[in-house]
């Protein structure tokens, strides 16, 4: 009679959705406070930080995401905007805009 073993340990696995690297551009004045936010930070204004590397107020960041679809906004100086570069924006129960991306 064959015995079977069991581990003593059992491990658990977790499976991670892969993530694809997105970069978010904004144009705003040189020196200004630019921030990302979105569905995919739960609309935190102040977590996700924009950099202006050149100092020519090309605000970028670079968020890793699985795929699916988000809503977003620059928070520019203490004001929400939508990404006038991305033409797919959606209209919500506050009757303003979001921005929309999908990452594929």
């Amino acid at each position: 009679m064959k015995k079977t073993l069991k581990p003593e340990n059992t491990a658990t696995t977790t499976v991670r959705l892969a993530r694809k690297r997105v970069i978010f551009s904004a144009k705003a004045r040189p020196g200004a406070t630019v921030f990302l936010a979105g569905s995919f930070n739960d609309w935190n204004n102040s977590d996700k930080e924009m950099k202006d590397k050149q100092g020519d107020g090309l605000f970028t960041a670079i968020c890793y995401l699985p795929a699916g679809t988000y809503e977003y906004k620059f928070f520019i100086d203490g004001v929400w905007c939508t990404d006038t570069t991305n033409p797919n924006v959606v209209s919500t129960p506050l009757n303003t805009l979001n921005s929309i991306i999908e990452v594929k």
